[in-house]
């Protein structure tokens, strides 16, 4: 990974954070419906830019191990 793609991507905790307090505002469950399901929808998203990143780590691991 380069450099250059770091400074450009979130950071695995940011998102992290961000989802937890997409979650809490859900939990709270004092949203109108319709709020509620775009904020659940942009929680979606931000797991999938996690399971991203995470994906990325487990093959850049691979990688050092066979090498």
């Amino acid at each position: 990974m380069r450099m250059s793609e770091n400074v450009q991507e979130e950071k695995l905790e940011e998102i992290m954070e961000s989802l937890q307090k997409t979650i809490q505002t859900l939990e709270e469950g004092e949203l109108p419906l319709l709020d509620s399901f775009a904020l659940y929808k942009e929680g979606m998203q931000k797991l999938a830019r996690c399971e991203k990143l995470l994906d990325r780590v487990e093959k850049e691991l691979q990688i050092l191990e066979e090498g």
